[in-house]
C-alpha cells in the first residue's frame, strides 16, 4: 500500500502540500524528509511518538528519515501551542537534553541499513555560527511582518505578548528546511499539526532561494474523547525515559485507554496490518468489557519504546497488583510497581501497631477509620487480609527487609519504607 494511504487509513495524514504532485515524486522513488524535535526538556515524552513513528513508517516505505534535533532552536523556543513565554535555558543544559534525545531517536530507526539509512542531524550545526548582518540579508529579506503575524502560532500569542526571540522561530525552521534541502537532499518536512505554518514558510523559502521544489505534510495532534489531555495523568507526563516514567507506568497509561480512543491510538501507534486494526475494533465494538484492544495496545507500544522483556515485566506487576499476588514480584518490579502510590518512612522502630500503620501510610484517616477498614475486610498487608485490630507488626514482616505493603479494597496501595 502507497504510504499516504496507509497514513489515511490510520487517520495520520491531516495536511499535505501539493498531494498529487507528492504522489509522483514518491513513486518516482525515494525521498529524504525531516521532522524536527527541539531539546526542551531531558527525555522525549509520548506525544513525540507519532512523529516519530511517522519517520520510521516512511522508513519501512523505502524513504530515508532526518531525524533532527534542535539544539539551535531549542534555545530560542518555538511558540506553537504555548501561551506565555518559554523561559531560556542555558546552552549547556539544552547541550545536555539534545545528547539525551539522540539517543532515544536512534532506538526508532535504522541508520545502519545500506538501501535508506536514516541520518541523525542537530540544528546547532548551522544555527550556531549563523551571522547576524548575513542572516538578515539573505534570509530574512524574504519574510514580510504581515506575512508572519498571519500565521496560527504567531496570531495566537499577540494579545499575551511574544518576543522577538520567539517571533523570529518561523525564519530559523525555514533556514532549517533550506539547509537540509541544499546540503543533504532533503525534499520534505513533516510535523505536528501546529507545524504547518513554519512547513510552508520553509518550502516558500526553498522556491525563492533557490527555485527548489519541496512538500510538507503533517500529522493530527493526539487528542482524548473526554477532553483532556493526552499524554498526562495525575502522576504527570508519560515520559519515554524508563527513568522518569517506568515501563510499568507506560503500560498502563496504554492499557487505561478508553474504549472511545483505544482504536485510534492503535491506529497511531502501532504498526498493526490494517485487517489487524479492523478486527480489533469490532471486538472493542462488541465485546469492549474484554478490553482486548487495550491489552493489545499496551503490549506493543511498551516493546517499541521498553523492549519486550520491560514489557513483560509490567505485564507481570499489572498481574500481581491487580489479583493481589504482591509477593511473587522480585524487589525491582515492586519498587517499579509502587513507584507513585502514597508512602511513609518508619525508622528505628522494634514494632508498629497496625492502626498506627493506616494512618501513618494514608490508607485510614483516624483510628476509628483504621477499626472500620479492618473490621469490613478491606485491609491487607503484604497480600495477607487483616482481621486483628490489636495486629503488631515487627520487622521481619517487611518484604526485602524494608517493605511493607498496604492494600485497602482491591486497587488502592500504599507503602511503608521501614529503615
Amino acid at each position: 500500500m502507497h504510504i499516504l494511504d496507509d497514513l489515511r487509513f490510520r487517520g495520520l495524514l491531516y495536511q499535505v502540500t501539493e498531494e498529487e504532485e507528492l504522489v509522483k515524486r514518491l513513486d518516482e522513488g525515494s525521498i529524504s524528509l525531516y521532522i524536527g524535535f527541539d531539546p526542551t526538556a531531558d527525555s522525549l515524552h509520548v506525544g513525540s511518538l507519532l512523529p516519530i513513528l511517522g519517520l520510521r513508517r516512511f522508513q519501512l516505505a523505502g524513504h530515508k528519515p532526518i531525524p533532527l534535533v534542535g539544539g539551535g532552536t531549542g534555545l530560542i523556543g518555538d511558540p506553537s501551542g504555548k501561551t506565555t513565554e518559554r523561559s531560556l535555558n542555558p546552552v549547556e543544559v539544552i547541550d545536555a537534553w539534545t545528547q539525551k534525545i539522540r539517543l532515544q531517536l536512534e532506538q526508532f530507526l535504522d541508520f545502519d541499513t545500506k538501501v535508506n539509512p536514516a541520518r541523525m542531524v542537530n540544528n546547532y550545526q548551522w544555527l550556531g555560527n549563523v551571522g547576524l548582518i548575513n542572516f538578515l540579508r539573505d534570509i530574512g529579506k524574504h519574510f514580510t511582518v504581515s506575512y508572519m503575524l498571519g500565521k496560527d502560532a504567531v496570531k495566537t500569542r499577540l494579545e499575551s505578548g511574544i518576543s522577538f526571540t520567539e517571533f523570529s522561530y518561523m525564519i530559523l525552521q525555514s533556514y532549517d528546511f533550506l539547509q537540509l534541502y541544499e546540503n543533504y537532499h532533503c525534499e520534505m518536512q513533516a510535523g505536528g499539526s501546529d507545524q504547518w505554518g513554519n512547513i510552508v514558510s520553509g518550502i516558500d523559502l526553498i522556491r525563492k532561494v533557490c527555485g527548489g521544489k519541496a512538500y510538507g505534510l503533517t500529522f493530527p495532534l493526539v487528542t482524548k474523547a473526554d477532553g483532556t489531555k493526552f499524554g498526562k495523568t495525575e502522576g504527570g507526563t508519560i515520559w519515554l525515559d524508563a527513568e522518569k516514567t517506568s515501563p510499568y507506568q507506560f503500560y498502563q497509561f496504554w492499557i487505561n485507554s478508553d474504549d472511545a480512543d483505544v482504536v485510534k491510538y492503535i491506529k497511531y501507534f502501532t504498526f498493526l496490518s490494517h485487517g489487524e486494526i479492523m478486527d480489533l475494533e469490532e471486538e472493542v465494538s462488541k465485546r469492549p468489557e474484554k478490553r482486548t484492544a487495550q491489552r493489545v495496545l499496551a503490549s506493543e507500544v511498551t516493546d517499541l519504546v521498553h523492549g519486550k522483556e520491560a514489557r513483560m515485566k509490567a505485564e507481570k506487576i499489572s498481574h500481581a497488583l491487580f489479583y493481589g499476588n504482591i509477593k511473587d514480584l522480585a524487589e525491582d518490579e515492586m519498587e517499579q510497581a509502587l513507584r507513585d502510590v502514597p508512602s511513609a518512612e518508619v525508622r528505628d522502630k522494634r514494632e508498629l501497631d497496625v492502626l498506627e500503620l493506616l494512618i501513618l501510610c494514608g490508607a485510614s484517616s483516624s483510628k476509628r477509620q483504621a477499626r472500620e477498614d479492618i473490621r469490613s475486610g478491606a485491609i491487607y498487608i503484604n497480600d495477607q487480609n487483616v482481621n486483628d485490630q490489636q495486629k503488631v507488626l515487627s520487622p521481619e514482616d517487611r518484604l526485602f527487609g524494608k517493605y511493607l505493603v498496604v492494600r485497602r479494597g482491591k486497587k488502592k496501595y500504599f507503602l511503608i519504607k521501614w529503615f
